[in-house]
């Protein structure tokens, strides 16, 4: 991961960025002056004002593009100017009024890249519980294809996962992906006031009710994805939703509740995003601490991996900053009735040591779809 700056959050935004196809002249023009500021709010709010501020000089470079009639070139303006948005607008508190207008805008650059760029990407919504799940549909070409159903982690959006590239690199391979805004996350959370919990297998459920309604997919061959927090909803979705047929646990997330309990304790690992504990209140629809822990008290994994009968596939970095390496091995092991597990570590020898393989994204990106597609497509 490349350690631009002085502080964790923002290294892990930018590298998600250049996994996402941001500039990286761009992105110096934009932060050089902040390579040596120090971490914390200050940092967080000079962050996103001098991402947003590159996502605007893109999207009036686009406009002129678009008004002079060269979509493509417009297409490409409003995919990086989608990905600046998307770095800063992690950054600061979540109800600063700024980062609200520059979610607006990144939905709707990201809108205008996939038209004009005419991407296989298809907004779509998830009917849930008298209310929807906002996610991107990026079909395969081959009729009756498999799919997956991709959840995000505890900060991530489905416009990040569709800009990783996971989305081609297992259309390539014949499989479907939904990438879904789950509670917590996205709009799913911004919009529809939806907050994440333990129980994985409600949304995911719903996910597949909703593929099974779809002409274009094979409702015997659905798949269960998830990073991050993911690495939780992914097993646990997996092991009390039988239609799931495999599940991809991208970074392991065995016990999250012990986990920040030891945050809060002041002994946990690097936090994702400034502002954490306002960020996990929000997240959780909890107004305190204390309620966020007892919201949270059943994220773990203790007691339901034996229930998995299914291939599962866990995947992580041996130095990853956020999650040790130990809890997937503690989810490996727990999978004793699994027809076909597997621990994928990446080393720093290799690259995608660090969470999630941010970084070098598509080496896990890579394995995870050739590892579905050996599962998924048939001979």
């Amino acid at each position: 991961m490349l350690q631009y700056f002085r502080d964790y959050p923002a290294n892990l935004a930018l590298s998600m960025a250049l996994d996402m196809g941001a500039n990286m002249a761009e992105i110096d023009r934009a932060c050089r002056d902040l390579r040596d500021h120090g971490a914390g709010p200050g940092l967080a709010e000079a962050f996103f004002e001098a991402w947003a501020g590159a996502g605007d000089r893109l999207v009036r470079a686009a406009e002129a593009d678009e008004a002079a009639g060269r979509r493509y070139s417009a297409a490409e303006k409003y995919r990086r100017a989608t990905v600046m948005y998307l770095t800063g607008e992690r950054m600061p508190e979540h109800d600063n009024p700024a980062r609200i207008a520059v979610y607006d805008r990144l939905l709707a650059t990201f809108g205008k890249y996939v038209e004009l760029g005419e991407v296989n990407c298809q907004r779509v919504a998830v009917p849930y519980q008298g209310s929807v799940l906002p996610a991107l549909w990026v079909p395969a070409s081959e009729a009756e294809a498999p799919a997956v159903v991709h959840f995000n982690g505890l900060d991530g959006t489905k416009e990040f996962l569709f800009l990783s590239g996971f989305g081609t690199a297992l259309n390539r391979r014949g499989v479907s992906v939904l990438f879904v805004d789950n509670p917590g996350v996205g709009e799913a959370l911004r919009k529809h006031g939806l907050h994440n919990f333990a129980e994985a297998e409600i949304p995911a459920g719903a996910c597949v009710d909703y593929l099974e309604e779809r002409p274009d997919v094979d409702a015997d061959r659905i798949g269960m994805v998830a990073l991050s927090l993911g690495g939780h909803h992914a097993a646990r979705a997996t092991a009390f939703e039988p239609r799931f047929k495999l599940g991809v646990c991208w970074g392991a997330n065995y016990d999250f509740a012990a986990r920040l309990r030891a945050r809060v304790s002041g002994s946990g690992a690097q936090p994702s995003v400034p502002h954490l504990v306002k960020h996990l209140m929000w997240v959780f629809g909890t107004n305190s601490m204390e309620e966020c822990l007892e919201a949270t008290r059943n994220f773990h994994l203790r007691g339901i991996l034996d229930r998995i009968t299914q291939p599962i596939l866990i995947t992580h970095g041996e130095e990853d900053q956020q999650i040790p390496v130990s809890e997937a091995w503690s989810t490996y092991e727990g999978c004793v009735n699994s027809s076909r597990r597997e621990l994928r570590r990446f080393t720093a020898d290799e690259g995608g040591e660090q969470h999630c393989q941010i970084g070098t994204m598509s080496l896990g990106t890579d394995f995870m779809a050739d590892w579905i597609a050996e599962v998924l497509v048939k001979p």
